[in-house]
Order: structure tokens, then sequence, then C-alpha cells
């Protein structure tokens, strides 16, 4: 066997940092898809994390309502899974995880690509840049919410300016 054949599934994964999972033809599509596929999966990792922390706090008998109050954080709730049959626990499990991996892929996926038309557009990549493709993937994730209110809408574009302004300030200093 040659250096080649072995080294090929290392060299694969060191590709993906540097071109993405796939070529779609164009800059543009492929950092919105690639940004999507991997902000998917850390979407999908942190809804099965929290999923199974809540299960595991449900099974123990510990009152999850006292602990988040503790932490000012909401009570979760899931639908079919409290003295269901675990085929519908998975179920309500899956479609959280996949509703979750599509809110982070989408937003990954917006501020990526508005972030690089914006560049494109511009000619510079600034804070401006990174304060309008944050407001606008703010209003995109306020508006996939649930109860997405005028207020809401307002505070998500705000904060999603605020964030992605910071990061993109504070890019270098750290």
């Amino acid at each position: 066997m040659s250096y080649l054949e072995t080294g090929s599934l290392l060299d694969e994964f060191r590709s993906f940092d540097k071109g993405g999972f796939f070529d779609l033809g164009h800059p543009l599509l492929n950092r919105i898809a690639d940004s999507f596929l991997k902000a998917a999966g850390i979407g999908a990792i942190q809804a099965v994390s929290r999923d199974a922390y809540f299960t595991a706090i449900e099974g123990s008998g510990l009152d999850s309502n006292n602990m988040s109050e503790l932490d000012g954080s909401r009570k979760y709730n899931f639908p079919n899974i409290k003295g269901e049959t675990n085929r519908k626990s998975l179920e309500a499990m899956v479609k959280n995880t996949g509703k979750e991996s599509l809110q982070w892929g989408l937003a990954a996926g917006v501020y990526s690509g508005l972030t690089y038309g914006l560049k494109e557009a511009r000619g510079a990549h600034d804070w401006k840049n990174s304060a309008m493709a944050g407001a606008i993937t703010g209003v995109a994730l306020a508006l996939v919410s649930e109860d997405s209110s005028h207020e809401q809408i307002v505070q998500c574009a705000i904060t999603g300016a605020a964030i992605s302004t910071a990061a993109n300030l504070l890019t270098g200093i750290f």
C-alpha cells in the first residue's frame, strides 16, 4: 500500500477546512452551504445533549422547576416524551433536533452569505458589514421562532448586530 492510499482519508478531513465539503460552482454558494452544514451539526449536538440532560433530570426525580428558578431559565417542555413509549420519545427528540439544526444552519448560512456578499459589494470587510449581516440574521431567526412579535424581531436584530460587530472588532485582539 502506498502513502497516498493510507493518507488519503486524513488528507480528506484536512481539506474540509480549506475547501469545504463540496463545490457548488460559486464561492458564495459554497460558503453558505458549508456554514449551514457545520452549524446544523452543532445545533443537532446541542439539541441532543440538552434533551439528554433534561431526560436524565426528569428520570432522576430531581425537580427541574426549582433548578430553572435558580439559574433564571425557563423550564423546557418535552412534547410526547413524558409517560409515552420509547418510539414517541425518540420521534419527539428527532423532530426537536431537526428543528434546532435547521435554525442553527439558517443562522450560519444567512450570516455567512451576507458577510461574503457585502464584502464583495463594498470591497471591504469591516464592522459595518458585520453589523448589517448580524442584524439581518437576527431578524431571520426571530421570524422563524414560534412567537415572533415586533419587539422580539427588533431585539434580535439589535442583538445580532451587536454580537457580530463585537466579534469583528475583537478579531485579532485575543
